[in-house]
């Protein structure tokens, strides 16, 4: 096998961990914790689906490419709950060592292109990026709808903190962020989420 492809292969198996990464979001049905790659899938196809919601046009092969890797880091650096002041404060750190870490398993030529991506996505500054977090930031919201809003009381989450994260959905889609703010102010009127 030549070195290119063992690099690759080496890669993709590293990639299978991203599978035990739980994060805080239940699956619809009050099932168990998603992880990391059911994450990244299901953005991704949200990301195909909803294109069309964009504020800017898109290549909507990038944004999936980026909601499919921009977790990736996460299998050195862990999942840190977006609610979670004391992690947010050290996870552009530890996940900056992660992605040299995983990363460099690729081929120089595809870490470059990767790490780029992954780069991108952090700086939140192209229409694909902005997009890309609408979509990471609506799919752990619809899942948590799905289930009574009951993430958010696990962890005494209120609709300030919830409003804080999703405002920034507006960069990328004003649509779907209106769609946001309906779940909002229902589980609000409904007493799912604390004001």
């Amino acid at each position: 096998m030549d070195e290119r492809l063992k690099r690759q292969l080496d890669f993709i198996l590293e990639l299978d961990k991203e599978k035990n990464v739980f994060r805080q979001t239940h699956l619809s049905g009050h099932g168990r914790r998603e992880n990391d790659a059911e994450h990244a899938w299901h953005m991704a196809i949200m990301a195909y689906l909803l294109q069309e919601y964009s504020n800017e046009r898109v290549d909507v092969a990038k944004v999936m490419l980026m909601c499919l890797i921009h977790d990736v880091v996460e299998i050195d650096a862990g999942d840190t709950y977006a609610y979670d002041r004391e992690g947010l404060a050290t996870q552009k750190a530890r996940e900056e060592a992660a992605k040299e870490r995983v990363y460099s398993l690729l081929p120089d030529d595809q870490k470059q292109t990767l790490s780029a991506i992954f780069d991108e996505f952090e700086a939140d500054e192209t229409p694909e990026a902005h997009f890309a977090h609408t979509m990471d930031n609506l799919q752990p919201l619809l899942l948590n709808n799905s289930n009574g809003g009951s993430d958010w009381a696990e962890h005494d989450v209120n609709a300030e903190q919830v409003y804080g994260r999703q405002r920034k959905s507006r960069l990328g889609s004003e649509k779907l962020y209106e769609l946001t703010d309906c779940i909002l102010k229902e589980n609000i009127a409904k007493g799912s989420l604390k004001e």
